[in-house]
């Protein structure tokens, strides 16, 4: 899958398929899509969005 290369715009779709989707971790989606966690969880970092797994939410 191809991702949005600008970041507001990742954030918006990860946290919109993590509430819309059927995943239970942020863990479950990354292997879902193919992307890689740690990767993710970097990029989304380098903008200042930060992964709150209780709520399965980055903001």
């Amino acid at each position: 899958m191809t991702l949005p290369q600008d970041p507001n715009m990742l954030m918006s779709m990860i946290n919109m398929k993590l509430r819309d989707g059927d995943y239970e971790s942020l863990n479950d989606l990354c292997i879902s899509l193919g992307i890689d966690e740690k990767d993710l969880v970097a990029r989304l970092g380098d903008a200042g969005f930060i992964y709150f797994p209780e709520v399965r939410q980055f903001r």
